[in-house]
């Protein structure tokens, strides 16, 4: 078992950043990748990133490419989301999930799910 508790969500200006953290504990942390998800209101949730047990690998959805770093340290149990250029349309709940060793970005390959931080951009 893992659990995840996200922070870092906030409200911000368009062209702002942010940086989410999730803090993992329970089984041995590095075992596992880290992806990033958002949901909109009305909307599916969706993959933002993703990030291999090693740090070696990640991965984006094309709509935060160039915007967000995906990274994580394994000696603090920690994935980090940081967010910039931000855009109205950047506004949903962002959680993150654990897997196991192969890098999806699909959210049904992702086993275990933190309860979600909010990030509003304003315009």
């Amino acid at each position: 078992q893992v659990q995840l508790v996200e922070s870092g969500g906030g409200l911000v200006q368009a062209g702002g950043s942010l940086r989410l953290s999730c803090a993992a504990s329970g089984r041995t942390f590095s075992n596992y990748v880290m992806g990033w998800f958002r949901q909109a209101p009305g909307k599916e949730r969706e993959f933002v990133a993703a990030i291999s047990w090693s740090g070696g690998r990640t991965e984006y959805a094309d709509s935060v490419k160039g915007r967000f770093t995906v990274s994580r340290d394994n000696a603090k149990n920690t994935v980090y989301l940081q967010m910039t250029s931000l855009k109205p349309e950047d506004t949903a709940l962002y959680y993150c999930a654990a897997t196991g060793t192969i890098l999806y970005t699909t959210t049904d390959e992702y086993r275990y799910w933190g309860q979600g931080t909010q990030v509003t951009v304003s315009s």
